[in-house]
């Protein structure tokens, strides 16, 4: 059993290798990385999970740092050059979907809409850029209630606002849709704020693995809970969030 110096020590050391890679560290690869037995390995990841150091990816369990240790040195990432590096990918995931996509950032305690996209072939529609959205009833703050350290305790705190009668509006209730959100990797609203439209996102994450903003779509209720498409559609937008980070993660390193 290691001492416990040697454990912090081996502690931060796991938490460096994790930092440096934005898509998470397999048990096994992080076991070769430091020369320990994956056991060793193993207990010490789930530790660091435990207590919010860690996030572990729910489809491929590699382990991506958590919410406890984002944003302790790191500025926050530009919106202008998210946006920059995510519109392309916005178009795609528009063209692939057929339907709207947005860009979100976090704004004080509110989501703010950093990219719009219409949805192909729609009717008439609003570009809703520089609107601020709450985010205890959308999917894009969701994801940001998720991967920002202390924000759904906050949140919880004052009143949650009901616009549809499927608002979130217990904290509790909030807390454990949160938790849910962060144990699956993506975020969903289902009527609770519009009534008729229901929207699926993900995260978009820099070079230490930290949350800097959300992408998802947002369409008709019916259309997007449809069984038939609603899996294709979240496989597309994690697919364009992982691209986006990607591209995020080799343009600006960690340092």
């Amino acid at each position: 059993m290691p001492g416990p110096i040697q454990s912090i020590e081996r502690a931060a050391a796991i938490l460096r290798v994790v930092a440096d890679a934005p898509f998470g560290v397999g048990v096994g690869e992080l076991a070769s990385a430091l020369g320990l037995p994956k056991t060793t390995a193993h207990g010490l990841l789930r530790t660091l999970l435990r207590v919010g150091y860690l996030d572990q990816d729910p489809r491929t369990g590699r382990y991506l740092v958590g919410t406890a240790a984002l944003g302790l040195t790191a500025p926050p990432l530009d919106t202008n050059v998210l946006r920059s590096y995510a519109m392309n990918w916005a178009d795609t995931l528009a063209a692939r979907t057929g339907e709207s996509v947005r860009i979100g950032a976090l704004h004080g305690e509110r989501v703010r809409i950093a990219h719009h996209v219409f949805r192909p072939g729609g009717g008439p529609q609003t570009l809703r850029v520089g609107v601020d959205l709450p985010l205890h009833a959308t999917a894009l703050g969701k994801v940001l209630l998720a991967y920002t350290p202390g924000l759904t305790e906050r949140a919880g705190t004052g009143a949650l606002a009901a616009f549809t009668r499927r608002t979130i509006t217990a904290p509790r209730t909030l807390a454990s849709e949160i938790a849910r959100v962060r144990a699956q990797g993506y975020a969903e609203d289902v009527g609770e704020y519009s009534f008729e439209r229901a929207s699926l996102a993900a995260p978009l994450r820099d070079a230490g693995g930290r949350v800097v903003g959300a992408i998802g779509i947002v369409g008709d209720l019916d259309r997007l809970t449809d069984p038939s498409h609603r899996a294709a559609h979240l496989d597309t937008v994690r697919a364009v969030a992982q691209s986006i980070s990607r591209d995020l993660a080799a343009e600006h390193p960690r340092r």
